[in-house]
């Protein structure tokens, strides 16, 4: 469905470098910005915790940490 809203030419400027940045339509990101906060998902949230666990030294490869918690060592 198609239609028509009303977007102040700064957003459209930043929407725009965005879309270009991200190689995808101003369309495009639009209707991922709606779906996005259908779901209650937003990329500012996953941002956020990207990265949080960088500075544990427990977790090694990511693999032997799995394998330690699947048998109930948490270290």
């Amino acid at each position: 469905m198609r239609t028509l809203v009303e977007i102040p030419d700064d957003d459209i400027k930043w929407l725009d470098r965005q879309a270009d940045e991200r190689g995808v339509s101003r369309t495009a990101l639009v209707r991922d910005a709606v779906a996005q906060m259908r779901s209650g998902t937003s990329r500012k949230a996953v941002d956020n915790f990207f990265g949080m666990w960088r500075d544990r030294s427990d977790v090694g490869d990511g693999g032997s940490f799995q394998r330690r918690i699947r048998m109930g060592d948490e270290g």
